[in-house]
């Protein structure tokens, strides 16, 4: 028996309480098999003392009777973490449900891109104010939420005009930080909590640790729709995030030539390998329309509707070149705000539109 047929048995594993199995949340550290005794690591992190006893449990059950296995050997390594609405290591995966959100959070949604410079949280910041203005038209203010997860990099807080520190709530190990608000978004970001003259420089561990705070330690209240912006990459603030928070989906930014386009590929396939579905993917920087009214199209073209295909997926929108959306950014207030009939915000907002139907629409598949 080979290390992968192991783990195929072990997808039949599900992590109690959750549709997603142990393997693709990655809870699986080592498989082996030797002499007819089958043995397998895992690593939780959680205060539920019930939860390894029934995880190792169910890895005897499906391991038993397999031809040639006379032994099966279990060891679970437990981290405790404090209680918490998810137990990290293992959320991510039950779409539109949310028995694992944060409390009050209907629906969660990454922001990536396989590679830097495509305007990711530009795009995360003029989607997040859209989605707000559409559901304060119906009724529900203030229940949008933009999480910076780009520890490395945070522009969020400039692009949202806020500055300063956010307060605190609580003392000690039940502290909570109060997310700050602007354009009708409340925002969390690293940004806020470092010096602007004080560069990050971070091992995974700690991205990892404050990906859960951001998490787990925010206040973020009542939210229909919770936007996370993640850093360029496959790295450790990605895998952090989909390992801590259940996520309704993820949408891929990219700008139309090759060499983003390539990458974007593989960011989308990282999110596919941890069964976290994809809602779709954004051009950014599309086309540029001159004074005269002609369009160039100065990345390329058909980019962003190839790598949809490629991924199974739809392409959500094509956003336009614009020095607004630029200037916009740099003062604080988001193109879809200071210009929302123009030709982006309409962008903006039909992408955002279409997000919402499609995670309220999301039915939890049977276990």
């Amino acid at each position: 028996m080979t290390t992968e047929q192991i783990k195929e048995l072990l997808k039949q594993v599900k992590y109690p309480g959750f549709s997603r199995d142990i393997v693709s949340f990655g809870l699986v550290r080592s498989a082996g098999f030797l002499d007819g005794t089958v043995k397998v690591a895992l690593s939780l992190t959680t205060t539920d003392s019930k939860a390894p006893l029934q995880i190792k449990a169910d890895v005897e059950r499906v391991l038993r009777g397999q031809p040639g296995v006379k032994d099966i050997l279990v060891e679970i390594a437990v981290a405790a973490t404090r209680p918490a609405a998810t137990p990290a290591g293992a959320a991510g995966g039950n779409l539109g449900g949310n028995s694992g959100s944060p409390k009050g959070i209907k629906h969660s949604i990454a922001i990536a891109s396989g590679k830097g410079g495509v305007g990711k949280s530009t795009f995360a910041v003029n989607l997040a104010c859209a989605a707000a203005q559409l559901l304060t038209a119906r009724g529900r203010a203030g229940r949008v939420g933009l999480m910076d997860c780009d520890i490395y990099g945070p522009s969020v807080p400039l692009m949202m005009g806020l500055s300063g520190r956010p307060e605190v709530e609580g003392d000690g190990a039940e502290a909570m930080l109060i997310p700050m608000e602007s354009h009708g978004v409340k925002v969390m970001s690293m940004g806020f909590l470092v010096d602007d003259n004080t560069p990050v420089i971070w091992r995974g561990p700690m991205i990892m640790k404050t990906v859960q705070q951001f998490v787990q330690n925010v206040k973020w209240g009542e939210l229909d729709l919770l936007l996370i912006d993640l850093p360029p990459g496959t790295g450790d603030a990605q895998l952090s995030l989909v390992q801590t928070l259940p996520l309704d989906g993820a949408v891929l930014v990219t700008t139309p030539q090759a060499a983003a386009t390539n990458v974007a590929r593989k960011g989308g396939l990282m999110f596919q390998k941890v069964n976290v579905p994809l809602l779709g993917v954004a051009e950014n920087m599309s086309h540029f329309t001159d004074p005269a009214g002609n369009r160039h199209a100065l990345f390329g073209t058909g980019g962003g509707l190839v790598t949809a295909e490629k991924l199974g997926t739809d392409l959500l929108g094509q956003v336009p070149l614009m020095p607004e959306i630029r200037s916009g950014g740099d003062r604080g207030s988001p193109v879809v705000v200071e210009h929302p009939e123009g030709e982006a915000a309409g962008v903006f907002r039909e992408i955002a539109s279409a997000l919402l139907a499609r995670v309220e629409n999301r039915k939890t598949p049977a276990i």
